[in-house]
């Protein structure tokens, strides 16, 4: 490695090493949080939304965090000597009993976005979502006991969300409008290559699905666009760009997100074209544009051409684009050895320790405004859960370790 200072390998190992405790405290205290404050006695499953110090403001229950807890807890048990504990798994247990039983409409597998905290439906999406993060939490619950009836749970839905996908999405409720043609929108491939890097993990599921996964592949990287300047969140099925704010959307967070997936991907697979591209492209583009380099932090959305994005909450500065930023460049860093990007990471990772992170308490503040500012003091809502902030930990923990390991083989 040239040059000096972090850029020398003993210092840089010094300085990952501090890094590595205070991402490890980190995580202990934000799932000391879940761990004491989320967990529904009577009825099962976890309570979402949370004040600042841990109070249950709302009972409503919410399917994508339902499912992302019970992931969450799988992930650290099967993985993490420490979370490998039987509260852990019984906690997990629950959260996927809860779901089975209230969540998932047996007769055609779609789950609901929210009930009640004792299981009555409220809402359900016309999406795949819900569903996506069910299936996660099924396979976590497999991958822990080793007990079939998950894996056969997973798959069941994971067939229908794929035959929603290719064949015919009418059951999901949306209708067919003239002036609204079929859209690739990111999030869609995005989630498939979620989805199977969980379900893959048992070797014998990775032949079968190796065609969904580059089909998701080649569906996101037609999201590259104007000669490979920019990321858009939505095209035509065709790959091209569509008209309208709706075409000049960019979500830089998305983007970055979709970078380290696909590095995950190319990294497994050795692609070295598709590493190439997943990290100029899809992590050091949308960093670059999405970056405020007045106030700090990540935008939430921007328009391509400069315009006013129609979202309102454009320029605030939300906590998981930057907790998926942390994963993407320290994931870039240890591929490549580029400085740059372990630099990025820093630049990140001192964004989200001054303005999201709870001194008083744990867990991270999820919402401030253009300046940095607070604007939601809860630390779980209706999208936030224990999800993003915790798998950041967890994985830039994981990382630093290898990272270490392998210099100290230099």
């Amino acid at each position: 490695m040239a040059g000096n200072g972090i850029s020398n390998a003993g210092n840089l190992t010094c300085k990952l090493k501090v890094l590595k405790e205070k991402i490890e405290n980190e995580l202990d205290g934000v799932m000391k949080f879940w761990l004491e404050n989320s967990h529904d006695a009577s009825h099962g499953g976890f309570h979402n939304c949370l004040d600042k110090n841990g109070q249950v403001y709302d009972t409503t229950k919410y399917g994508w965090l339902q499912g992302r807890q019970v992931w969450m807890y799988c992930k650290l048990y099967n993985t993490t000597q420490k979370y490998h504990t039987e509260e852990i798994l019984a906690a997990a247990r629950k959260g996927g009993d809860f779901l089975q039983t209230y969540f998932k409409r047996p007769e055609d597998n779609k789950c609901y976005f929210a009930t009640t905290c004792d299981g009555k439906p409220i809402k359900m999406q016309r999406t795949i979502f819900c569903e996506c993060f069910y299936i996660m939490a099924m396979t976590g619950l497999y991958q822990a006991t080793n007990e079939s009836k998950y894996k056969d749970e997973a798959i069941s839905v994971l067939s229908s969300v794929l035959h929603w996908i290719h064949v015919d999405d009418t059951s999901l409720g949306r209708p067919k409008l003239t002036g609204s043609p079929p859209v690739n929108k990111m999030s869609i491939p995005m989630m498939v290559i979620c989805v199977l890097n969980e379900v893959c993990d048992d070797k014998e599921m990775a032949s079968q699905y190796e065609g969904e996964l580059q089909w998701a592949v080649n569906e996101i990287l037609k999201h590259v666009q104007r000669n490979g300047t920019v990321i858009l969140e939505n095209v035509d099925v065709n790959g091209h760009e569509i008209p309208g704010c709706e075409g000049r959307l960019i979500n830089p967070g998305h983007a970055i997100e979709a970078g380290w997936f696909l590095l995950n991907h190319a990294r497994a697979c050795g692609d070295d074209d598709l590493k190439r591209t997943a990290i100029e492209k899809f992590i050091e583009l949308p960093f670059a544009i999405g970056w405020d380099f007045e106030n700090s932090g990540l935008y939430y959305f921007l328009d391509a051409d400069g315009f006013s994005p129609t979202q309102l909450e454009w320029n605030m500065k939300l906590w998981w684009p930057h907790c998926e930023a942390l994963i993407a460049f320290l994931m870039a860093y240890k591929e490549t050895k580029c400085l740059k990007h372990f630099e990025s990471f820093c630049k990140v990772i001192q964004y989200t320790w001054t303005h999201f992170k709870d001194d008083e308490s744990q867990e991270w503040f999820g919402y401030l405004n253009e300046k940095g500012e607070i604007t939601h003091r809860f630390k779980g809502g209706p999208f936030k859960g224990c999800f993003h902030v915790p798998r950041a930990l967890f994985m830039c923990s994981k990382m630093i370790d290898e990272i270490i390991t392998l210099n100290c083989q230099v």
